[in-house]
């Protein structure tokens, strides 16, 4: 009996000795979604990566990483978040919590974060308020720091950067100003965003026809479509990161619409996109993060590992493999997984990640520059996603318009 309870004894505790060698961290998303497919998708790369490596060396000491999936239901539910980042904190334990999409849903996960003290790398949310409570009260929410995207009034100058170089070849083509309508879905991250697309069209001699603002999750948008032709409509300017954006590509190519649609649609980014939008979305482009072109030294590498992996191209929430390997270089750094005296550390990293070069502001957001942190333009052409911007980034293809 006496050797049996030691025994049991003994176990329990090398159970707790092994919980003790991991270094959990949550990865939080909406996993029935592409977004959370792909937070998911690129922390299991970083977690493989770093463990087959022999871990991360904690002081001297080499721990292995632990991923905790969070999944926040964000898309549909800011409760469901809410309750996800306070679960992975309370009863999974996390040392570390990365990922959020839903501006609406990480503002309020960044509350939970910051009550506990955890350091939350974002890896989808691209509201300015989240840099700004840095900014405004450092010491609660200090711990909060920018993975991807960039913050929306930069995703705004990437957006109005690439329209300019569409509008010209609009221009040169129709031999007139160019007509953009704007779709954008009815969310928090955009109103800054279309606010600047309605002061700024003029100034770059284009004419805004209309604002559409459907649901993110609309599976219909003829009503919109159709006014948008009235208005012999050229360019189609996007702001969707739900499924709305499926339904915007498949439509405007059964309606054999002349206009072309540029800007932010992350479904559009994902290789699935061509066969869920029925083979209809010619010419489609977005704004995307991922292809096989030299954004750094790292980006064809970890395009093609993620292929090979998953059988698809990764979207721009599969930098939450940036996030670990920041993450780890900052421990690595500090000898530390203290939050406290990681903070300083990662405000002084500049780390060369998969898509781009990262390095923070006093709000903790990323510092905007062309080639380095706005992503990259695609275009969908015959079922293929073309990369065609900046086009100063070895490996851009031409973009293409419809004929007239």
């Amino acid at each position: 009996m006496l050797r049996s309870f030691t025994t049991g004894l003994a176990a329990f505790a090398f159970a707790l000795g092994a919980q003790a060698q991991t270094i959990k961290i949550a990865i939080l998303g909406p996993m029935a979604f592409v977004q959370g497919e792909n937070h998911w998708a690129g922390a299991e790369m970083a977690r493989d990566e770093i463990n087959k490596a022999g871990g991360i060396n904690v002081g001297g000491k080499r721990m292995q990483v632990e991923l905790i999936r969070g999944d926040t239901n964000e898309i549909q539910s800011v409760p469901d978040a809410n309750n996800a980042i306070e679960r992975v904190i309370t009863r999974d334990k996390a040392d570390f919590l990365i990922g959020g999409f839903r501006s609406e849903a990480v503002l309020a996960m960044q509350e939970g974060a910051m009550d506990y003290k955890k350091i939350f790398l974002g890896a989808g949310a691209a509201d300015a308020r989240l840099g700004e409570n840095v900014e405004k009260n450092y010491e609660r929410y200090k711990y909060w720091f920018r993975v991807t995207p960039v913050k929306s009034p930069d995703l705004f100058r990437t957006l109005m950067a690439v329209l300019d170089t569409i509008g010209g070849q609009v221009r040169d083509s129709l031999k007139r100003d160019p007509k953009v309508a704007l779709v954008a879905e009815k969310a928090v991250w955009t109103e800054p965003i279309v606010k600047g697309i309605q002061a700024t069209l003029p100034k770059m001699k284009m004419e805004l026809v209309g604002t559409w603002q459907p649901s993110a999750i609309a599976t219909d948008v003829t009503a919109e479509l159709s006014a948008i032709e009235r208005a012999d409509t050229d360019i189609v300017f996007t702001l969707l990161s739900g499924p709305v954006g499926i339904s915007l590509g498949r439509q405007m190519g059964e309606r054999n619409m002349k206009a072309v649609a540029w800007g932010i649609n992350v479904e559009g980014q994902k290789d699935e996109f061509w066969q869920a939008a029925a083979g209809k979305a010619q010419f489609v482009s977005t704004l995307d993060t991922y292809a096989e072109v030299e954004m750094t030294p790292k980006t064809i590498p970890f395009v093609r590992a993620f292929k090979d992996r998953f059988k698809k191209a990764p979207t721009y929430n599969a930098a939450t493999y940036d996030a670990i390997m920041i993450l780890k270089s900052a421990i690595e750094q500090a000898g530390t997984t203290n939050a406290d005296k990681l903070v300083p550390v990662l405000e002084k990293i500049e780390h060369v990640g998969s898509g781009s070069v990262l390095t923070w502001d006093k709000r903790h957001d990323l510092v905007w520059a062309v080639g380095k942190t706005t992503g990259i333009a695609v275009q969908w052409q015959d079922g293929k996603k073309v990369p065609f911007w900046p086009p100063q980034i070895k490996g851009m293809q031409p973009y293409k318009m419809p004929a007239r």
